[in-house]
């Protein structure tokens, strides 16, 4: 399983919006310049997390984007929702999909576990961890 690139650069701009004062907005241009994202892939970035309500933008003397709650509300699962539907670990776990298979197969049960473990793992992670789990590593580093 592979997650997208938008879910995976979303994580990393969430990060470094949480990472500042609450108080005062991110400019998206340091948020690229920060996370190594190209300026016009972010926009798409900061368009999914502000349509799903993670950010908003920031007007005045301290501009920029900042969270609309609290790091520690918003979970990995959030940001991941953002711009995939769910977790789906296979396609016949998908509710668009109708497996024939579906009542009497074995495996799905399996990969049905298995998409919950990552599920509630995404669910139990919140930004602020990362966040925290980044400053600690660059305490260790310094």
């Amino acid at each position: 399983m592979k997650f997208s690139t938008r879910t995976r650069y979303g994580i990393r701009a969430m990060i470094e919006i949480a990472g500042h004062d609450p108080g005062e907005g991110v400019f998206q241009k340091d948020i690229a310049k920060n996370q190594e994202i190209s300026n016009k892939y972010l926009d798409h970035i900061i368009h999914g997390l502000k349509v799903a309500g993670l950010i908003s933008s920031r007007m005045g003397r301290k501009s920029g984007y900042i969270l609309t709650r609290p790091a520690a509300e918003i979970t990995i699962y959030d940001i991941h929702n953002a711009f995939e539907p769910g977790i789906c670990v296979i396609d016949c776990l998908s509710p668009s999909v109708k497996c024939d298979r579906e009542k009497g197969c074995a495996a799905r049960g399996f990969w049905g576990g298995l998409n919950q473990r990552i599920t509630d793992y995404f669910k139990s992670v919140s930004l602020k961890d990362l966040v925290e789990n980044k400053t600690s590593l660059e305490d260790a580093i310094s």
